[in-house]
Parts: structure tokens; sequence; C-alpha cells
């Protein structure tokens, strides 16, 4: 399940009704608020996964679920981006173990929440792209940051803020050198922090601000939109199946 970016208020109900009747709860305890973790019952079986491997936490899952107990998996944001579940999930079925993802509140959007902003914005950006740059795991061919920047739009970048002057590099291949970026770490946490700038500094504002880990990049134009045209959906003129 997705616990949310850190605020224990965006976990979903569904998410809480599933750790309220857990036996066993495994936590990603490097990001997950352990806030979270008072929802579960007190006699809980409780694991914190970040001082273990992939292997240590399915023999958990495995060993919990064949005695006939309730196992809950609890990812930060939304499991499906960066959260390494389809290794676990592919455990699960080859032990004929039936699973159910609960999905959860990504930090992608969390950062934009904190930004006060829109990533598509009509006529100034529709796609959103979201990414990571490479690192000890690599990307695929086609996928490297300077290559995704040619189509200009709205980049959401996991797992970069260490190397946020390498970042701001490749895009600048493509993006011009005043595009604006806002660096958000922490989002929805109390102790969140917001850093803006361009791509050309970017990269100092960061350091000077101690930002290393555990921050989202967001890059495009929809961060300073200026007068941008509204949404057709809204528009009196517009009609649809719902106002002729």
């Amino acid at each position: 399940m997705g616990a949310g970016p850190g605020d224990p208020e965006l976990i979903t109900l569904k998410a809480v009704r599933a750790l309220e009747r857990a036996d066993v709860v495994i936590y990603a305890g490097s990001l997950v608020n352990r806030d979270i973790l008072e929802y579960a019952p007190e006699d809980a079986e409780v694991h914190n996964s970040a001082h273990m491997d992939l292997r240590e936490i399915t023999d958990i899952m495995v060993d919990a679920c064949r005695a006939g107990k309730t196992v809950a998996r609890v990812h930060t944001g939304d499991p499906s981006i960066y959260g390494a579940i389809k290794e676990q999930m592919r455990v699960l079925e080859r032990e004929g173990i039936p699973y159910t993802i609960i999905p959860g509140v990504s930090s992608v959007f969390a950062a934009a929440a904190a930004l006060n902003t829109e990533l598509t914005l009509p006529e100034i950006s529709q796609t959103v792209i979201i990414t990571r740059p490479a690192g000890r795991t690599p990307v695929p061919p086609g996928e490297d940051l300077e290559e995704l920047a040619v189509h200009g739009s709205t980049m959401c970048i996991f797992l970069g803020v260490h190397m946020i002057g390498e970042v701001a590099e490749k895009l600048m291949t493509h993006y011009p050198p005043e595009t604006p970026v806002a660096v958000v770490k922490r989002a929805s946490w109390p102790d969140e922090e917001i850093v803006r700038g361009t791509l050309s500094d970017i990269a100092e504002r960061v350091r000077a601000a101690g930002i290393g880990k555990t921050a989202m990049i967001i890059v495009g134009r929809v961060l300073e939109p200026g007068d941008f045209k509204p949404s057709k959906l809204y528009d009196a003129g517009f009609s649809h199946e719902y106002r002729p």
C-alpha cells in the first residue's frame, strides 16, 4: 500500500482500513511517517524494511500469510512509482499468495500542491514526464535526461537532488537556461522546504540550502506561466454531455 508523501492525513481511507486489520506491518522506515503506524493494532508485529533486503522482506510476508495472518506492506507515496514492488509481487505470485495493491498520494503531487501549481496548463504543457537520472540504477536507452528534455514539457525528477548540477546541465541541452525550477524537500512534512530558481542557478541555490536528498525536482514553464489561457473545461462557450 501507499502511505502517501509524509503527512499522515494524506493516507487513503482504504489504506487505513487495511492497517487496522493487519497482523503484520512491514514499512519503509527511512521514508514512511511512523505516525501512520498508529492505525495498526497495538499487538501487530511491526518490521522496518529499511534494514532488510528483498529476501528478508518476502520471507516475513510469505511466512505470515501461510500462517493465516494479514500483512500490510507499507511504502512511501504511491508504490507504483519507484516502489520496487514488482519483485515482491513476483515472489507472492510464485508462492500462490493473493494480494491487493492500494494506491497512495505520490510526492510528485504533494510537491505540486506545496508549490500551488498545476502541472498541466493549456498551451504551456499538456505532458508530464516522471523520471530519474541515471545513478547506481541505470536508465534504459532513450530515457536519459538530455533525450527527455527535447519535449520541453513539465518534468518531475525523483532521486536526483544530490546531483542537481548535472541534472540542470543535461536539461539545458534543450530547455532554456531561464526555465523555472523548484525543488521541494520532504513535501507535506512539517519540515518541508522549497527552493525556487532557474536551470541556470538552481544548483547553487540548492547547495546553499543544504538539500541533498528526499526532494522532488519540478521543471517547466507551468511554475511561472504568466498570463496563460484558461481551460476549455469551464468555458461557458464549451459544451459537453453535462453542460449542453
